[in-house]
């Protein structure tokens, strides 16, 4: 389990598939909408919070369909599915080297970012622990749902269709939790519902997910 763990990252960081593209796009989004919606500093901090989930959210996309993607098509997968570690297993390994090549990254230059969107330390702080608390789930749901659609051709519309409604309970207490904190409110609630989401996706997902891979395999 270990060894898939670091041959994704690596493959990952050496492609830029992941960690580039995704960190790149949600830089993108968040430098642009300063220019779109003018200098309003109040309206920038008030819409910041969600803007930089929804931002989070949707580069943790990009990269979906390449989590199984490669390793089906060039057979791999067929070799993981025949080994000794069972395909719960191989669907962890692979979520968590999403989750250090994606999430992780965007979790940690969120603050930084949340500065163009007039977002004080406070706040960015609890931006980055929602997000660092959240973005487990991103990828865990989008890696069930690449198991769900291997094999598609041109399965990325299909996949980005099937992962998003499952995305909002985490985009909602997200927001939520950043919004609470610029309102000087208890943001702890909306917290440990992402907490709760995220470890019942780890609880769940992957039985789902190694049965979907062992249908698209046989």
């Amino acid at each position: 389990m270990i060894q898939v763990f670091r041959r994704d990252v690596v493959l990952s960081i050496r492609s830029g598939g992941g960690f580039g593209l995704a960190l790149i796009f949600f830089l993108i989004v968040v430098v642009l909408v300063p220019f779109a919606l003018g200098p309003d500093q109040s309206l920038l901090a008030k819409i910041g919070p969600g803007l930089l989930w929804l931002g989070a959210l949707l580069a943790c996309l990009l990269s979906l369909d390449r989590i199984f993607g490669m390793d089906y098509e060039d057979g791999t997968l067929d070799l993981l599915a025949t080994s000794p570690l069972p395909l719960e297993g191989v669907y962890l390994a692979k979520s968590a080297a999403h989750w250090l090549t994606t999430g992780l990254p965007i979790a940690l230059a969120a603050p930084v970012l949340g500065v163009l969107l007039n977002l004080n330390f406070y706040v960015s702080g609890v931006l980055c622990l929602s997000l660092l608390l959240g973005t487990p789930t991103l990828s865990l749901i989008g890696s069930f749902g690449a198991t769900l659609t291997l094999g598609v051709k041109r399965g990325g519309l299909l996949l980005s269709l099937l992962v998003l409604p499952l995305y909002i309970p985490t985009l909602i207490f997200g927001a939520l939790a950043v919004h609470a904190a610029a309102l000087g409110h208890t943001f702890e609630g909306p917290l440990i519902f992402i907490s709760a989401i995220s470890l019942g996706a780890i609880a769940i997902l992957p039985f789902f997910s190694a049965a979907a891979l062992r249908i698209n395999l046989s």
